[in-house]
């Protein structure tokens, strides 16, 4: 369970929640679809690569150079840069969530925040501070939007009939969901953390599935929450912020105390995505040199510390977001890819028999997403 919400709060963060406000009054009802569809895709992506992580006892870089020698250090590289991308916006929505919380500046919040993750990582015992922690404020996140949602009197029944005969299907907006909620980072975030806790092998492969999928669940547990509160105010003809539309979201349906709600499920969001990016980022540079592994707690420490100085000098550099969420669209297929050769692969996953409908969604879900990772990097080109 750790692991699940490992991978669960680290998909969780302020772009997931902005998007899902966004998207809900961008398509209404409608976005149920989206969400339906998506869990699917994610499902699909995470059994495929946390089995093949889990039976081959190997971190996915290491798969990768077993598959075709040298893409483990691509794809150690992409994931690194964008993790640090990512990391600079997460420390940014962990500053702005304590700002809305308790009136401190967003450069105070910022440094508050990187303090408390740091700390997860100074004591021996970093991996279970780490599955506690990211319990708990996913419990604290699902808990307070629960309630935001209840006082936004969400039109239930239409909810749920849209969500299988949508008035419109949007192929990008879905594919954004599934990239925000299972690219980069994400996808390995809770298979490596097993690897690291020694789950593994084959005589585990029932749990890691059930952990694949516990993470999946929770994120888009999340997501419906988050959806119908969005749809309750949407429907009452309340037009959502440009600039913060979930804010606008928590405000409306519970005054005062909805801001306060919302600055503490922003805040929790963005440090558990910044803990959580930060640990499976530094994971990936095991490959690039031997004393990561020995020096493995305080290249994190590290990695959260540069994300912080950066943001506090630069401000969040947005076109630096905007182009690692693209290559995050990028990541996935190339890495999922990867992953489903090595599935048939004898001498990576030993006698280990990778089920073919498995395969199968997977290369469904790499083709859909090299092609809008494609066109969106032509279109920032351009």
């Amino acid at each position: 369970m750790g692991a699940a919400f490992l991978m669960a709060t680290s998909a969780i963060g302020p772009g997931f929640i902005t998007q899902t406000a966004k998207f809900t009054q961008d398509l209404k009802a409608s976005f149920g679809f989206v969400i339906f569809i998506s869990v699917l895709m994610d499902i699909g992506v995470q059994l495929n690569i946390w089995r093949v992580i889990s039976v081959s006892k190997l971190y996915a870089q290491d798969i990768a150079n077993k598959v075709l020698p040298g893409t483990g250090y691509v794809l150690s590289t992409l994931i690194i840069l964008g993790g640090i991308a990512f990391n600079i916006g997460n420390i940014a929505g962990a500053g702005l969530g304590l700002n809305v919380l308790t009136g401190c500046s967003v450069s105070t919040g910022a440094i508050i925040s990187c303090v408390l993750a740091v700390l997860i990582f100074i004591f021996k015992e970093a991996g279970k501070m780490m599955d506690n922690f990211a319990k708990l404020l996913g419990f604290v996140m699902i808990a307070l939007t629960l309630y935001v949602a209840f006082n936004a009197h969400p039109p239930m029944g239409q909810a749920i009939i849209k969500t299988f005969v949508p008035d419109t299907i949007n192929e990008t907006i879905i594919l954004t969901i599934v990239g925000g909620t299972v690219g980069g980072y994400i996808s390995f975030a809770g298979a490596h953390r097993l690897l690291d806790a020694g789950i593994n092998g084959q005589e585990n492969i029932g749990r890691v599935s059930k952990s694949a999928v516990s993470a999946i669940l929770v994120a888009s547990i999340m997501r419906v929450i988050l959806f119908i509160a969005a749809l309750g105010i949407v429907w009452q003809g309340i037009t959502l912020s440009d600039q913060n539309p979930a804010a606008t979201v928590f405000q409306t349906a519970a005054g005062q105390a909805g801001i306060k709600i919302f600055g503490l499920v922003l805040w929790s969001a963005a440090i558990t995505s910044v803990v959580g990016s930060a640990f499976t980022s530094v994971t990936f540079a095991k490959l690039l040199h031997p004393g990561v592994t020995k020096y493995f707690r305080q290249i994190i420490i590290f990695f959260i510390l540069f994300s912080t100085v950066v943001f506090l000098l630069v401000g969040q550099p947005v076109k630096v977001l905007v182009m690692a969420g693209a290559v995050n669209g990028l990541i996935l297929p190339f890495a999922l890819s990867i992953i489903l050769m090595a599935a048939n692969k004898k001498n990576i996953v030993g006698t280990y028999k990778h089920k073919i409908w498995l395969s199968v969604a997977g290369w469904i879900v790499v083709a859909a997403m090299a092609y809008m990772g494609v066109k969106a990097i032509v279109s920032l080109i351009g």
